[in-house]
């Protein structure tokens, strides 16, 4: 269980891949339904990631799809899961779950006003703006970002993620401000920095308590997951793993 300074007071946890049942490439806490894993070890992944950060809690997760959209969630989704990046809730008793393998998973929360969020901060979505909707949304039902709290969680590190001159080419059009979230690297390439980027979207937006792990899932294989690393053994599938955020009496204890 890795837990940030910042969100001191609420219950919260970025997991990774120790302390599951899975096997083979998916070995660990994989939390992913969206894998090839059983399903089976994938449900008693998820619950024993719920329990950890809150027990007694009901699992709250999206269908991911790299956007810039929130979700305002009062209850467990009955059916099918919004395709959205981002959840916000005042609800205790919801834990809010983001599935990552190399995007930067964000927790939120404004302690006095009993708000908390949560979002999937791939490039697409961070570009996009998921973290000014989460913002936006927690504001919504009474938070003040001023007030608001965030950490980055374990995601890809500059040092591992190398990215064509197209890529550049896009955030620097966004803003050249972001022309400092690249380092050079080998011809046509460049090494980018999507913490660093995360952090200055959340710190833009005027939240000033932000913590960023610096933790690389693609270079710590014993600890996390990573599609990229996945990838480029050729491996058939990958698993993910889960931050969480939620209000209730076990926040006591984060």
């Amino acid at each position: 269980m890795i837990r940030a300074r910042t969100l001191k007071g609420v219950a919260h946890g970025f997991l990774g891949r120790e302390g599951g049942v899975s096997t083979g490439i998916h070995a660990g806490l994989n939390v992913g339904i969206g894998s090839d894993d059983d399903a089976v070890a994938v449900a008693e992944n998820r619950a024993r990631a719920t329990t950890a950060v809150l027990p007694g809690a009901k699992l709250v997760t999206l269908y991911q799809v790299h956007s810039g959209d929130c979700i305002t969630v009062t209850a467990p989704f009955e059916v099918d899961r919004p395709r959205a990046d981002a959840l916000v809730t005042d609800r205790p008793g919801l834990a809010l779950g983001i599935l990552t393998a190399d995007c930067a998973p964000v927790l939120f929360a404004d302690v006095e006003a009993g708000v908390v969020g949560a979002a999937h901060a791939g490039w697409k979505g961070a570009i996009g703006g998921v973290t000014d909707s989460t913002i936006l949304a927690m504001e919504s039902l009474g938070a003040r970002r001023d007030r608001i709290a965030a950490a980055i969680g374990p995601c890809i590190a500059r040092a591992s993620y190398e990215v064509d001159d197209a890529f550049a080419r896009r955030f620097e059009q966004d803003d050249p401000a972001n022309e400092r979230f690249f380092a050079p690297a080998r011809a046509g390439h460049h090494q980018f920095d999507l913490e660093a980027y995360v952090v200055q979207r959340i710190a833009s937006a005027g939240v000033t308590r932000i913590a960023a792990l610096g933790l690389d899932t693609y270079a710590d294989e014993t600890r996390f997951f990573s599609f990229r690393r996945a990838t480029h053994r050729g491996e058939p599938g990958y698993g993910r793993q889960i931050a969480l955020i939620g209000l209730g009496a076990e926040a006591d204890r984060a």
